[in-house]
């Protein structure tokens, strides 16, 4: 598993950079013809490996800890210009909940999870091992979203 997490924070590494080479502005921009844009992306990814990791699979009873999960959350679009400030927090939140995924993983905390179907892609997660594969596809489905919007603002 050690190669999935050095891929994810890789992946996260160059969504990062993608985020790093546009103003506040194109972040937040919304193109004609779209619903989001690309922080949301970017939070959506955040989050939703949080999620997926703790609550969906029964390690967490809800995703109250889990910060900005109402804003990029599955079915939410942006409803605000996020700052610069929330685009720094997402960035370092974005490596250090990775981080203490894996860390949570060599501790033994996913040895027992709650398999769960995705709605996303429509089959059973039974292992944190499946929920990770899962996330590196998810994470790059909306890289690939934030690379064709970019053209675009």
């Amino acid at each position: 598993m050690k190669q999935a997490f050095e891929f994810i924070i890789n992946s996260r590494k160059a969504f990062i950079q993608l985020i790093d080479g546009l103003t506040i502005e194109q972040l937040n921009k919304i193109p004609d013809g779209f619903n989001n844009n690309i922080i949301w992306n970017f939070g959506h990814i955040v989050v939703s490996t949080q999620t997926l990791c703790y609550v969906r699979t029964g390690i967490l009873e809800d995703a109250s800890s889990v910060k900005f999960v109402d804003s990029y959350k599955k079915d939410t679009k942006p409803t605000y210009i996020v700052s610069a400030e929330e685009v720094a927090e997402l960035k370092s939140i974005a490596l250090g909940s990775i981080k203490k995924i894996e860390e949570d993983y060599e501790h033994g905390v996913f040895a027992n999870i709650t398999p769960y179907s995705t709605v996303t892609y429509g089959v059973q997660l039974n292992t944190i091992e499946e929920v990770l594969t899962t996330t590196i596809g998810h994470d790059n489905l909306h890289f690939g979203y934030a690379l064709a919007l970019r053209k675009l603002v």
